[in-house]
């Protein structure tokens, strides 16, 4: 259901939906780039079309989502509400039903914990292919702290914003726009020349058109999809299946190598070692379909 008002929208959530625990997730870093966290309401600029809309997404009384219209970043037509409605609800992944997923994991060992902890927390996703890739591009063998550092260093440099109370909202870089630069370009970055390559050979394939999230979409088959996404130079299968859970949504990715989920599990079940890969393909066969949710979950722990 959907109450379309002049300057604000309301979403129904599911019943399996927290927005406290979705903010407490989106509270982690307090150096993020893409969105303001104040007084338990999230503040962000989204690009649809040829407008930027600035949207303040809260909790109603009635525990739906209140998206309001800031100001002058205001839709200009019908056409662009639903184009925010469709991110907002894309973004907090209000489309994917969690009731097989709880069922599943109040049964597990090693996620029953995870879901009494923080139920109602969606994978918050990003919604632009090419933000995702990006981002798990900058996040390759370098801790969070530091990945929230080049995303920031990366979207001041190469985006453009919007102001509002003294506060700069930015939109990430474009495709188009980063095809072009040079490793030089990246170098005030502090990043490797690898990851700078990276970037800008993703940029070019999207902007080319060689490479949209319809595109992986329509394989309608996660290896086909995850295939696709790592042949492309720098994206390996932890990036790909990152992509795949974040942004296409595909509920089994599954980055079975990450070393987060490694230390999650480890700490879950008091282990004094990290699981091998054998041991944690065994740990997840109850997980079947629902690999992605599990994952995220047991990242909860630690981020």
């Amino acid at each position: 259901m959907l109450v379309n008002q002049q300057d604000h929208l309301i979403i129904t959530v599911p019943k399996e939906f927290d927005f406290k625990e979705n903010i407490s997730y989106m509270s982690r870093s307090n150096n993020e780039c893409m969105f303001e966290i104040r007084d338990g309401k999230v503040i962000k600029a989204i690009p649809v079309g040829n407008e930027i809309l600035l949207v303040e997404v809260s909790e109603n009384t009635e525990g739906n989502l209140l998206v309001r219209f800031i100001e002058k970043y205001t839709p200009s037509s019908e056409s662009v509400r639903n184009m925010v409605v469709h991110y907002v609800r894309d973004w907090f992944d209000l489309d994917t039903d969690l009731k097989p997923y709880y069922e599943m994991a109040k049964r597990d060992p090693l996620l029953q914990q995870a879901v009494s902890e923080f139920y109602g927390l969606r994978n918050i996703g990003i919604p632009d292919l090419f933000e995702a890739l990006c981002w798990g591009i900058l996040g390759q063998q370098i801790n969070l702290t530091y990945a929230y550092t080049l995303k920031r260093r990366f979207v001041e440099t190469f985006g453009n914003s919007i102001e509002w109370e003294g506060q700069s909202y930015w939109i990430f870089p474009e495709p188009e726009y980063i095809a072009k630069l040079t490793v030089e370009d990246l170098s005030s970055l502090k990043m490797t020349v690898k990851k700078c390559e990276y970037l800008i050979g993703v940029a070019q394939l999207i902007a080319d058109g060689n490479l949209s999230k319809a595109q992986v979409l329509g394989t309608g088959n996660f290896k086909e999809a995850e295939n696709m996404l790592i042949k492309i130079r720098g994206i390996g299968p932890w990036t790909a299946n990152y992509v795949l859970m974040r942004c296409l949504r595909f509920p089994n990715a599954f980055p079975i190598a990450d070393v987060g989920l490694h230390n999650a599990i480890k700490q879950v079940t008091g282990a004094e070692e990290k699981p091998t890969k054998e041991e944690i393909l065994k740990l997840a066969e109850p997980w079947v379909n629902w690999e992605s949710y599990a994952t995220f979950y047991l990242w909860r722990f630690l981020y």
